[in-house]
């Protein structure tokens, strides 16, 4: 799952070389007139998993308070895919990940941009505090424990934070947003680029609006995709654009024929079976999906919604929701299991929970109150918690310092590309057309039938290649997608999670 942006219990996220010394201050990038230097970070050759082609792996080494420029020394994992082109183009793309937490070099992105790599280097930075990047992880909050019962076990976030706390060797509020960035531009720097092109997907969107905040100068293009706009607070508005998405797929079941016979008053039920867990967690008995071992568990209302939030991050996924809806209603809790399983393994070997945290609790939290939340999940399944359990989780957390001025909206005349999913559950397209106001030479494309991030439709991807192609969204055409559509529902499931 690329991209998600929330903290468990609900969904997560809904996540080698010389070394080279950068000190420079928020903002201080120098001028795009500056001829191109040579590069000053040793990159040698190294593999990805799951990755075939050729990559170069370096470190670059930063002060972990960048204001004082001494103490701790962090090394930045960076990963260079090189152009195919034999004279390739001089602006690279560089990715920026989701999250908060997520580690871009672990990402398996890079098969979506084989059309962009033709004449570009790829770059892919682990932002500090995730993947080999002086992680921030914590064993305590991941989802991958081993049974069922630890997997699926209802538990605040707030209790677990003070013992991970304890492993790291960090200042947790010298890992946010504006920080990073500034690390960014010196790993620009260091590889010898004098302009790049970003792309950020869904946390990766609002790095990257800030990065076009300090170093103006320094971007020649931006994609955002999955819009997180500096107007969005994380998690304070999840509940009710969660809520959307699941309107939307009901009211699809609903309206389709085989799905709506299929699975009759699936609302209804629905609700009914939310009653009933608030009355009293169901008790579990099945089989491991993977060990088929017998095991016995406790499933509360709160941990079975966050389950369900994360499945409406994908459509083909969510295609199975109905149907494991209708299951869960008569006391079968298969499809739910193997579900939500199918979707742990790739969010913990990518996400640094930590990392998370220090940008939560810095950017977040602080700009939002319990009123809020309770006002913004009015009326929906979720409820309040999620915005509810950040705050009292950061309220054990170290205070950063963050200016409010940070979440004014980024005014930008950079060519910037917005990519929104028609159905996604966590940066739906008001998002999208939120950031737009303020980005004057911007395109907003709404693809159908897609949820969070919408790369993997070829429309898309022809767009990000044109506006990279041209330096401009100007003579883009912002239809995208127009046959594309939810994918159909199943009626029936056996076997392993697609």
């Amino acid at each position: 799952m690329t991209g998600g942006i929330l903290s468990h219990p609900f969904a997560l996220a809904v996540l080698a070389a010389l070394s080279l010394t950068g000190c420079s201050q928020a903002g201080s990038g120098t001028s795009a007139s500056e001829p191109a230097r040579a590069r000053r970070m040793d990159l040698k050759a190294c593999r990805l998993d799951g990755v075939a082609a050729q990559t170069l792996c370096g470190t670059l080494e930063v002060f972990e308070d960048r204001a004082a420029a001494k103490g701790r020394k962090l090394s930045l994992r960076v990963v260079v895919v090189p152009a195919l082109a034999s004279q390739p183009k001089e602006d690279p793309l560089f990715f920026l990940a989701g999250g908060p937490g997520q580690a871009a070099s672990r990402t398996r992105i890079l098969p979506a941009l084989e059309r962009i790599r033709r004449q570009r280097d790829i770059v892919f930075v682990d932002q500090r505090g995730t993947g080999d990047s002086h992680p921030l992880d914590c064993d305590a909050l991941s989802p991958s424990r081993t049974s069922l019962a630890e997997r699926f076990e209802d538990r605040e976030d707030a209790d677990v934070i003070p013992q991970c706390r304890k492993g790291w060797d960090a200042d947790e509020r010298l890992y946010t947003t504006s920080i990073a960035m500034d690390d960014l531009d010196d790993v620009r720097a260091a590889l010898g680029y004098r302009q790049v092109n970003l792309w950020g997907i869904s946390y990766g969107t609002r790095a990257a609006l800030v990065y076009m905040r300090q170093h103006p100068d320094r971007v020649r293009t931006a994609i955002l995709d999955g819009v997180a706009p500096m107007g969005q607070y994380l998690p304070l508005y999840a509940a009710r654009d969660g809520q959307r998405a699941l309107d939307l797929l009901l009211d699809a079941c609903a309206k389709d024929s085989v799905c709506a016979k299929a699975y009759p008053d699936l609302r209804a039920r629905t609700e009914a079976l939310l009653a009933k867990l608030e009355a009293a967690p169901a008790k579990v008995h099945l089989a491991h999906p993977r060990t088929g071992v017998p095991e016995d568990f406790t499933l509360t209302r709160r941990v079975f919604l966050s389950e369900l939030f994360s499945l409406l991050y994908s459509p083909d996924v969510a295609s199975l929701v109905p149907l494991m809806l209708d299951r869960a209603t008569k006391d079968d809790w298969t499809s739910f299991v193997a579900l939500s399983l199918g979707l742990t393994d790739e969010v913990a070997r990518t996400t640094s929970r930590g990392m998370f945290m220090a940008v939560v609790c810095a950017e977040d939290a602080p700009f939002f109150t319990e009123e809020d939340a309770e006002r913004e999940a009015k009326g929906t399944w979720f409820g309040p918690r999620m915005a509810l359990d950040v705050k009292r989780a950061c309220a054990k957390w170290p205070q950063a310092n963050v200016p409010k001025s940070f979440r004014e909206p980024v005014k930008s005349d950079i060519p910037t590309l917005l990519l929104s999913g028609e159905l996604d559950p966590v940066t739906p397209p008001p998002w999208g057309e939120e950031a737009k106001r303020t980005l004057t030479h911007s395109l907003h494309v709404v693809v159908p039938g897609l949820g969070h991030n919408t790369v993997g439709a070829d429309c898309a991807r022809s767009l990000m290649a044109e506006v990279l192609t041209r330096g401009s969204v100007e003579g883009l055409k912002p239809d995208c997608g127009a046959g594309l559509k939810r994918p159909p529902f199943f009626t029936s499931f056996a076997g392993p999670v697609p």
